[in-house]
């Protein structure tokens, strides 16, 4: 009998645009939570894919972190045309092309979790829990030795 646990979908706020200059933070798990991510070639086309797509979208990356199994991501609309649903789809699409056609398999679970943060909601504490995961999960015991995170942000977030 398989741990995996069928979440249900879940549910996007009605009310609100995703779209313009809002601040997100967005967890996207593996298919069947399988380890993926402990892969440094796959990690390292998840990275450039994410760089190239934030751009691509008006996004700004301020922290990600890619767990064996899921990745977090605090992500900023630059734009108003910013919209993150669309972000988060393209990012999926390029990245699972990728992985099924080197590695025959899916990547990624078919849905996503995202909070939107408020404008009063300080993004240090956020890219804080994203920078010390691998700390917590037992994988490094000092965040900065993580090879899979960081930011594309200028200043020092990463440095937390």
């Amino acid at each position: 009998m398989s741990t995996f646990i069928e979440h249900r979908k879940p549910r996007r706020l009605t009310d609100f645009p995703y779209r313009g200059q809002y601040r997100y933070f967005v967890t996207i798990r593996t298919h069947n939570l399988r380890h993926y991510f402990s892969n440094h070639e796959v990690v390292a086309m998840m990275i450039q894919i994410l760089k190239n797509t934030a751009e691509q979208e008006n996004f700004g990356i301020w922290a990600y972190c890619f767990m064996p199994d899921h990745v977090h991501l605090l992500i900023e609309g630059k734009k108003a045309n910013a919209d993150m649903r669309r972000f988060v789809a393209l990012f999926k699409q390029k990245t699972g092309y990728w992985f099924s056609r080197i590695y025959g398999d899916k990547l990624w679970y078919q849905n996503y979790y995202e909070h939107v943060l408020r404008d009063n909601e300080a993004i240090i504490p956020i890219a804080r829990y994203i920078f010390r995961n691998p700390v917590r999960k037992g994988i490094v015991e000092d965040y900065s030795l993580y090879p899979y995170s960081g930011s594309f942000e200028s200043g020092n977030i990463n440095e937390l």
